[in-house]
């Protein structure tokens, strides 16, 4: 979802992480940037999960070590193609 009360910065955050931290994503009030505290309350960076311009782009969720095992698998054939080797 698209909001500015986190940070005054309008930004896309994962709207299960905005109702784990107690708020209702349909009706998040407006910031006042004039009025924030930031040293108080919910974090952006913490509690409030941000998603970035990529997040649409995510079509699984993997372990490490299958990420890690696909990543070198990878590597391996593309240096393969590449040098011949």
């Amino acid at each position: 979802m698209y909001s500015s009360l986190f940070t005054g910065v309008h930004g896309n955050y994962l709207q299960e992480s905005i109702r784990a931290a107690g708020l209702d994503p349909d009706h998040l009030p407006e910031s006042d940037p004039s009025h924030m505290n930031f040293g108080s309350g919910r974090k952006a960076w913490k509690d409030i999960w941000g998603c970035g311009q990529g997040i649409g782009a995510v079509k699984e969720v993997l372990h490490v070590a299958e990420l890690v095992a696909r990543l070198r698998r990878e590597y391996e054939q593309t240096r393969t193609r590449l040098t011949g080797a």
